[in-house]
């Protein structure tokens, strides 16, 4: 059980990282143009200190709003998307003191009786903070310089080794297991509620996501001009958008480039893809001849065990190594560098079945779409997963700068299939 002082520890982590990733930032770039898949930063950092005060201070400790108007200003809910770019907000230093002294109220007095609503908040803004990096990739600012635990822009950059690829597929024996979060688990989210049985066929899975240089040669094979790659929804988004490519790729030279914020730089072979819609994902598994993994086959890669006798263990872990939270040797985590790393590396991250990076790196699309589990119960924050149970697809894994205490094999990620800002690669299954 996690006590106060961790707990507190975490709270001003968590926004301190938030913080990093909008102060460098000009007020014109704080606001941002308006776009349906991001929020104006200065918008959205009021907001993620408001839901403590809303469910930590007001809700659980009957506590007054730490601003009068901060339900008009901050609450996601009631405050339609397009308004959010009109509303008088205040000044990025007045916004900043007001989550200051909300966090402050949490950290005084912090009770056993307020753990959970403390965790939830946290790890929402712990949410918050990625979206934070993947809206400045979307608007092309520049690359934001952190570390683990504080802004680090003036602290050099450290070197990202040369793993390399990892081909090849393992085998991973079919049976049943219970998929999902057990009900003794410390905290999990309403959608991983609860570990239920499913049975799943034998399968091979790719060891590693799929690379820059594997994409890249669906794109030089004219993959994105075939439409029998795609099915009809995927071509009519590809067609709208006008794709040819990656979003953020360009050809220069004869030569692929990305865009890594607001510079280009050339793809880097054996690092995962990034910044890929489902549509092509699934076109890519196409060309292929392969597919995506479903949802309970990606947690079965992840936390199964084999039971030495061609079957799955009752047993499943809490990460893909084991039940030890994670270390900076198990996965690509916490920003630790400034964005993704060669597939083949992280070997101590490998799950029992030899599949490496399953957490970090990248989100990974599934092939599933994002349902409750049986006997679905929403939990106090009733919007969390309940209203997107429509055309959401569900993603594993974690990216480059999801925070490690936020991260497990049952974690479930969901977004719509047309999405490529979000950090999101992909991993392939064979057809049989």
């Amino acid at each position: 059980m996690t006590d106060a002082d961790t707990l507190i520890a975490w709270l001003y982590d968590s926004h301190e990282r938030c913080r990093a990733l909008v102060t460098d930032l000009s007020p014109v770039q704080l606001m941002g143009p308006y776009l349906p898949i991001v929020n104006p930063l200065r918008w959205e950092i009021g907001h993620a200190s408001y839901f403590y005060s809303r469910w930590v201070l007001r809700e659980r400790r009957g506590l007054p709003p730490t601003r009068a108007d901060e339900d008009e200003l901050f609450d996601s809910i009631s405050i339609a998307h397009t308004t959010r770019w009109n509303l008088p907000l205040p000044s990025l230093d007045e916004t900043l003191a007001y989550c200051k002294t909300i966090h402050d109220r949490v950290a005084d007095g912090l009770s056993p009786e307020d753990f959970y609503l403390t965790r939830y908040a946290i790890f929402h803004e712990d949410m918050h903070g990625e979206a934070f990096t993947y809206t400045r990739q979307t608007l092309g600012y520049p690359e934001p310089r952190l570390g683990t635990q504080r802004p680090a822009r003036d602290v050099p950059v450290p070197d990202v080794p040369d793993a390399g690829p990892l081909p090849g597929d393992v085998e991973i024996p079919g049976g049943s297991f219970m998929l999902g979060a057990a009900k003794d688990a410390v905290f999990v989210f309403d959608n991983e509620k609860w570990a239920h049985p499913v049975t799943i066929k034998p399968f091979r899975m790719a060891k590693a996501a799929v690379t820059q240089t594997e994409f890249a040669a669906f794109c030089d094979d004219g993959g994105y001009d075939n439409p029998a790659h795609w099915g009809e929804q995927g071509w009519a988004w590809r067609i709208a958008h006008g794709r040819s490519h990656p979003a953020y790729w360009r050809k220069q030279g004869g030569q692929w480039q990305r865009r890594q914020f607001d510079r280009w730089v050339p793809l880097e072979p054996h690092r995962a893809v990034i910044h890929v819609s489902w549509y092509e994902a699934q076109a890519y598994c196409r060309w292929a001849g392969r597919r995506l993994p479903t949802e309970a086959e990606w947690e079965c890669a992840a936390a199964c065990e084999p039971d030495g006798k061609g079957g799955l263990a009752a047993r499943k872990r809490l990460y893909p190594w084991g039940d030890e939270p994670p270390r900076p040797e198990h996965g690509n985590l916490d920003t630790r560098v400034p964005g993704t790393v060669d597939v083949g590396a992280h070997a101590a991250g490998d799950s029992a079945f030899g599949v490496r990076q399953l957490l970090g790196n990248v989100w990974e699309w599934t092939d599933t779409e994002f349902r409750g589990y049986p006997g679905f119960v929403a939990d106090m924050y009733t919007e969390y997963s309940e209203p997107w149970f429509k055309g959401f697809k569900v993603l594993r894994g974690g990216t480059y700068c999801t925070r490690s205490r936020l991260i497990r094999n049952t974690w479930r990620n969901f977004y719509t299939p047309h999405r490529y800002d979000i950090l999101a690669g992909f991993r392939t299954c064979a057809l049989v």
